[in-house]
């Protein structure tokens, strides 16, 4: 009998790259499971400021996150994550005090440490639930999280042009800070990850950079 294929896609990139878009429209191009890691370092911060925890207090924020269940809900094709049996309001992750605590958060180690077998585990959520694979965005993907998964890419386009998509969806994001964060941090930093393919959104519509990026994953599920 015939294996079917199991495939992972990696799309890491800064905020408002089109990782987001992109990756929901592969989720529905091919059946992957869409696994937006952004979303659960958001969860997870907004769960540690309803207990009143400072995003200056990694002791703390260490103590509290080891405490946390962490677990998986399926709504349609993507995957939300459920902290002590609740998924957080995706109006609450993406508000302003979430927005300005969240890459603070995110940096710590000890948190990426904590997240790092949780965001592997989705590929085994995504072969029980019978998708065809995965395909996960953040900003380490590529580089830590499965470094060997057979599609990377890396997403990025000129700040003034993502800081104007964001102010078009209505997002409350500081770009040039994010990007100062995520990429300085010591843990799994923002970086094209080596081997990846870079692509450069700023002038490409999102049919065009759905229709790049899907050649080389129908590639690899034999389409």
């Amino acid at each position: 009998m015939e294996t079917r294929p199991f495939l992972i896609v990696a799309i890491d990139g800064g905020a408002a790259s089109g990782k987001s878009s992109t990756a929901k429209a592969l989720s529905a191009r091919f059946h992957l499971l869409h696994v937006d890691t952004g979303s659960f370092y958001r969860a997870v911060t907004a769960v540690l400021l309803r207990r009143g925890v400072a995003a200056n207090d990694p002791a703390r924020i260490e103590a509290e996150v080891a405490g946390l269940r962490l677990g998986t809900r399926i709504t349609g094709r993507s995957a939300g994550m459920e902290i002590n049996g609740e998924v957080i309001p995706d109006a609450e992750i993406r508000g302003a005090v979430v927005n300005a605590a969240v890459s603070h958060i995110a940096a710590l180690a000890a948190v990426r440490a904590a997240l790092l077998a949780y965001q592997r585990g989705q590929e085994g959520v995504a072969r029980a639930a019978g998708f065809r694979g995965l395909v996960m965005e953040g900003r380490d993907i590529g580089s830590v999280i499965f470094p060997r998964a057979p599609c990377r890419f890396f997403l990025h386009a000129d700040p003034t042009e993502r800081a104007r998509r964001r102010a078009r969806e209505g997002g409350q994001d500081a770009i040039a800070l994010r990007d100062q964060l995520d990429s300085s941090r010591k843990a799994a930093p923002l970086a094209c990850p080596l081997g990846a393919v870079a692509v450069d959104t700023t002038n490409q519509c999102l049919d065009e950079v759905v229709a790049l990026l899907s050649r080389p994953i129908a590639e690899q599920l034999g389409e």
